[in-house]
């Protein structure tokens, strides 16, 4: 079974961001060992966000962790994307918590397709081990990680039905600019690693 690479020391008591995916529930499993976890679900009310978040409430019932729920109902301004808007609503009920440390389950695939979309708006990024009181301790792994950890276990997982959308400029990236991406780099993973290493350093 492969094992993760944590970027900095996750304290003993935090709240875990759970989407139902296959990141949060391995995350969810790994950390639930050690560690004192509140999760924190939050719900976009679109697609199957419903049926998403009975599932987490489910996982937090296995685990036997407290879990909040966030809905959000206010409608989406125009200048935003749908994608930006969630994000915007994630990160302001993020850093509600202020000083509570939030753990989400961003990994180095996210990092990669991140890099290449800013780099081709101009401004080539990488995503933070922190921003304010989130913490990111997986950026140094594979998506595939997360994948070997659930199968190896047993654990399901639920997909959102959102990132099959092209649309959305994320979901275009990884389906169909990374390929190509990788076809001119097949070491590209390994570049962008070494940046956020030397971003952690930095910090």
């Amino acid at each position: 079974m492969s094992r993760f690479e944590l970027l900095g020391k996750v304290p003993r008591t935090v709240v875990l961001a759970i989407s139902g995916g296959v990141d949060s529930v391995a995350v969810l499993d790994f950390l639930s060992k050690n560690h004192e976890l509140v999760g924190l679900h939050i719900n976009h009310n679109e697609g199957n966000s419903d049926e998403t978040e009975e599932f987490v409430r489910s996982l937090a019932s296995k685990y036997q962790i407290p879990l909040n729920v966030v809905r959000i109902s206010e409608p989406k301004p125009k200048q935003y994307s749908r994608e930006e808007w969630w994000s915007i609503n994630r990160y302001k009920t993020f850093h509600a918590l202020e000083d509570i440390p939030v753990v989400t389950c961003h990994h180095l695939d996210d990092c990669v397709e991140t890099w290449v979309y800013s780099s081709l708006n101009g401004n080539p990024s990488i995503i933070p081990y922190r921003n304010k009181n989130v913490i990111r301790p997986f950026l140094l792994n594979r998506k595939s990680v997360f994948i070997d950890w659930c199968l190896s276990r047993g654990l399901t997982w639920i997909e959102d039905e959102s990132n099959q959308d092209l649309s959305h400029k994320r979901n275009y990236v990884r389906k169909i600019l990374m390929p190509s991406c990788l076809e001119v780099n097949p070491g590209l993973h390994t570049v962008v690693r070494k940046k956020v290493i030397l971003n952690n350093q930095n910090r």
